[in-house]
């Protein structure tokens, strides 16, 4: 075994003053590979120059254990680039190791790694370059940005909350729409605002920054917001009222529906500037902090992942109590109104923020860079793929941009794509500059094949969103139908049951977080318990028992509602208490607890780094196509349907309808998801991640079910990587 020692500082008379022990651990893959744990202990004596390192390497694989002492010089070599140089109080030095194990085996795939060590005071170190050390100079991020960016996403939420829970009832009671209408509105309006967000990601990682994509789609949402609260308000802008819903009530006119179709739709292409940056520029702030979580810290970005959803989940509860109370009770115009001032109030808070915010530079077109490694390719098409990868194109100063924190490393994957990194004459202008239409970098080509691989995992958000889009619309619409009575004349508002699901999400994140992750870290050995796919994976499994439970407390509703004649009185309230749907709205929180915080954690850490605005998009285009698939299913289900012989399942009388059968179609797309999920999730390869200083000492890959290095965290606040080689 073979150990070096890379250190930058020119002089290593401070690293040489003390001891510095390194211990990692490298756990059993999920594809069953033996336990490796390994223990490194080095001791550094000053010698003028250079010192002496000693170094204690066990291993321990099926009871056996190989001890092996080795001296080696400690060789001080100053590096031409520094790499990801975290912040601290404290100076900073950077190690990094090349371990090659001859004497017994190491796998190029782990579980998981863990890493502790500790370390002397170091002087601090000159000449430190990137943007994660200007943002420590100017102690900007971290916990301080918190009070703006969540004040900025807990309003947000809160007014869209505000405006959507009970929409489906406003449309019906007041524009007058029929239910497969406004169902369809609802579910075609949440398609957008979810599609919307990769036009804004784009905008945001091209050009424009996250700060003022945020602030910008922040406004343009009011504005939508503003239009909606005045058409609610100004009796020209709806039709007139009317008793009870019938075939004799006059529907909105079409420029009453133009007029709040367009505010909707202000609302929707405003939120596509908020929901694809909030998430990326919150963890932008904890960026510097990834690498305590990877050393078996507690890393405050991945927290943040957490405190996102919780504070999501608590802007929820407050819309779907407060608001929705009032707009059943006051008035729309009241109602719609509250959520306008605080999404007024959101604006000015985020605004206040900005000097305190990392701002990250945007690093160019990622779409134009994608197209440029797919027409590349296609050019050479005919070329033979070198056997050597070492021969690709790599281009440090033109990846500058876009790999900050370091490249991503040649896979074996899409290898059509390497084409695009072969260099001919012709790619080359004369200035010396490639073409990039022509010729494409290593790092490039991976930021594709990251994206490719990702999709699989990605689509699985789909049917996830589909088979909860009815939670918003059909449900309430049972709800409305059921005996909603808590305590004497005091009645719950239909939409209001939703708040059952943001409670058990929020005490299943809290709970997670501070309980069962203590628990899960000890049998997995990982600082976050369950990994990313764990978590989609036990989320998918859990909201199946939501719809089982929907379709179960379905068949009973309608079945008391023809025991009581009222089958053909859809106004009427059926005699069953309106808490037996309960159940499923928990069940669904317990499960968007794990599914949606391990989705936006999977695309946020496996997309390239200068395209986290995009990765987070990802997480919103796949609610909308859900949405939109949950109108096509509507539609699909209507139209079959209504030609057999028990008639349409989803008809506006409910008590006539066939509802529990719709639901239990949607357990049968579940449990396709889940078994299709479980494929994709089981192939899954993550990223290859860069590596610190000469690119040919040992690959490392991120994740969860590989990886063959970690970050190191120094106790005096220096950092360093630890790598294997091959």
């Amino acid at each position: 075994m073979q150990i070096t020692i890379e250190n930058e500082e020119e002089d290593d008379a401070s690293l040489a003053m003390g001891a510095l022990a390194l211990r990692y651990y490298c756990l059993p893959s999920v594809h069953g590979i033996p336990q490796v744990i390994i223990k490194l202990e080095i001791k550094v004596v000053n010698d003028e120059n250079c010192g002496l390192l000693e170094k204690k390497v066990v291993t321990n694989k099926k009871q056996k254990t190989l001890e092996l002492v080795t001296l080696v010089r400690l060789k001080v070599v100053p590096h031409e680039e520094v790499v990801n140089i975290i912040k601290s109080n404290i100076e900073h030095v950077m190690i990094s190791a090349t371990i090659e194990a001859q004497s017994f085996p190491l796998y190029n795939n782990f579980l998981n790694l863990h890493c502790s060590s500790s370390c002397p005071s170091v002087k601090e170190e000159k000449g430190m370059a990137g943007e994660g050390r200007e943002d420590e100079k100017k102690k900007l991020g971290g916990l301080k940005t918190m009070p703006f960016i969540l004040a900025n996403e807990v309003c947000d939420r809160f007014a869209t909350a505000g405006f959507n829970a009970n929409m489906v009832q406003y449309l019906q009671n007041e524009l007058h729409l029929p239910l497969i209408q406004a169902t369809n509105t609802l579910n075609n309006f949440g398609g957008t605002a979810s599609l919307t967000p990769i036009i804004g990601a784009l905008i945001a990682d091209s050009f424009a920054g996250r700060f003022w994509t945020i602030a910008v789609g922040s406004m343009i949402y009011q504005i939508g917001m503003l239009g909606v609260t005045i058409s609610a308000i100004l009796p020209a802008l709806r039709p007139p009222p009317c008793p009870s819903q019938s075939p004799s009530c006059q529907q909105a006119s079409a420029c009453q529906l133009a007029i709040f179709y367009i505010s909707l739709f202000l609302t929707a292409v405003g939120s596509g500037g908020i929901r694809p940056c909030v998430v990326a520029f919150g963890a932008d702030q904890f960026e510097l902090d990834r690498r305590q979580q990877r050393a078996g810290g507690s890393g405050q970005q991945w927290n943040f992942f957490n405190l996102y959803f919780f504070s999501m989940g608590v802007a929820l509860l407050m819309a779907l109590t407060v608001v929705v109370y009032i707009q059943d009770n006051v008035g729309w115009g009241l109602g719609f109104g509250i959520p306008t001032v605080v999404m007024f109030v959101s604006v000015i808070a985020f605004i206040i923020g900005y000097p305190l915010y990392i701002r990250r530079k945007p690093g160019g077109s990622p779409l134009t860079r994608l197209a440029q490694v797919v027409v590349a390719a296609v050019r050479k098409r005919k070329l033979a793929l070198p056997e050597d990868s070492s021969v690709l194109y790599r281009n440090k100063e033109m990846d500058a941009d876009i790999s900050v924190a370091g490249r991503l490393l040649h896979t074996q994957h899409f290898t059509f794509l390497d084409r695009a990194a072969i260099r001919t004459d012709s790619d080359i202008t004369a200035a010396g500059l490639p073409r990039p239409w022509r010729l494409s970098t290593v790092h490039r080509i991976e930021e594709l094949k990251s994206i490719l691989r990702m999709l699989p995992i990605w689509s699985v958000g789909i049917l996830i969103i589909t088979a909860s889009s009815h939670n918003h619309t059909f449900t309430i619409i049972q709800a409305k139908s059921m005996d909603r009575h808590l305590a004497g004349n005091f009645q719950i508002p239909a939409a209001t049951l939703s708040i059952f699901s943001i409670v058990s999400m929020l005490l299943t994140l809290a709970i997670y977080d501070r309980l069962l992750t203590p628990l899960v870290r000890r049998l997995t050995h990982r600082p976050t318990g369950l990994s990313y796919l764990q978590r989609i994976a036990v989320g998918l499994a859990i909201s199946l028992l939501s719809n089982l439970s929907a379709a179960l407390v379905e068949r009973r509703r309608r079945s008391t509602a023809v025991t009581h004649g009222l089958a053909d009185h859809p106004s009427a309230t059926v005699p069953i208490s309106v808490f037996w749907l309960v159940p499923q709205y928990a069940i669904h929180g317990i499960a968007e607890a794990f599914t949606s915080v391990g989705h936006m954690e999977f695309l946020y850490d496996q997309s390239p780094e200068s395209m986290r605005s995009t990765a987070a998009a990802l997480f919103w285009l796949a609610v909308s196509v859900g949405n939109y698939g949950g109108t096509l299913l509507v539609i699909l289900v209507s139209d079959f349907t209504k030609r057999s012989k028990q008639g349409n399942w989803l008809q506006n009388n409910i008590n006539k309808g066939r509802l529990d059968y719709y639901y239990w179609l949607v357990a049968g797309l579940q449990v396709f998801n889940f078994a299709y999920y479980l494929v994709c999730a089981r192939f899954y390869t993550f990223k290859p991640l860069d590596i610190a200083g000469d690119e040919n000492m040992g690959k490392v890959v991120d994740g969860e079910n590989g990886g063959g290095g970690c970050d190191v965290e120094l106790a005096a606040g220096a950092t360093g990587k630890l790598y294997y080689a091959k």
